[in-house]
């Protein structure tokens, strides 16, 4: 009843309340982050959902479009600076999926949605993880983030969602606050977001 009934209620009503309760500061992070970057203001990129159904996702921008001399993007490390460093390291980046969230689109606590290219990689066991909506934080993200594993993360994406409970929900966004607070796990050990995923298993 939790997961089907009082969990989308939930989190609909608090993300309406949070976006009229934050919009003054969501507005001082794209007027900052013009004067910073320029446009686009946000980034947007489709993402599997609920049972694989693919959805748009929005995040402040947080990386420059700084190129070499041939035209290519500058590697992560070298555009994610300034101000859109400050934000993704606060995950304030995080903030316009209250919209999502409104839309039903996504949850608060579940999965975080990853990129459409690695659906074929996933394993039978790994694939679970689409059987909740995904969410803005979740136990893999309270668990390590971008600082462990692929495999790991997933095994904690399908123990979520075998354990899906409001408490679980109220013990993750609990950990989420201290983790955004201590700023934890926001990089992988080898990159300053996480690391490709190519199928191992």
């Amino acid at each position: 009843m939790y997961k089907q009934i009082f969990k989308p209620i939930l989190d609909r009503c608090l993300a309406f309340v949070l976006l009229i309760f934050l919009m003054p500061l969501m507005v001082v992070i794209l007027t900052v982050s013009y004067a910073a970057m320029g446009m686009p203001l946000l980034f947007l990129q489709k993402r599997p959902g609920y049972k694989e159904k693919v959805f748009k996702i929005y995040k402040f921008r947080t990386m420059s479009d700084d190129r070499d001399s041939n035209g290519n993007l500058l590697p992560d490390k070298e555009r994610l600076k300034g101000f859109g460093g400050i934000i993704r390291s606060l995950s304030l980046d995080e903030l316009p999926q209250l919209i999502n969230v409104l839309k039903g689109e996504m949850s608060f606590i579940g999965p975080r949605p990853l990129l459409i290219e690695y659906l074929p990689l996933y394993n039978e066991e790994q694939k679970r993880r689409h059987d909740v909506k995904p969410g803005i934080s979740g136990w893999a993200q309270v668990n390590g983030r971008n600082a462990i594993t692929w495999e790991k993360k997933f095994e904690y994406d399908v123990y979520y969602v075998d354990n899906i409970s409001f408490l679980l929900d109220m013990k993750i966004v609990w950990m989420t606050i201290q983790k955004i607070i201590k700023r934890e796990g926001i990089s992988s050990p080898k990159h300053v977001t996480a690391e490709k995923f190519n199928g191992h298993n």
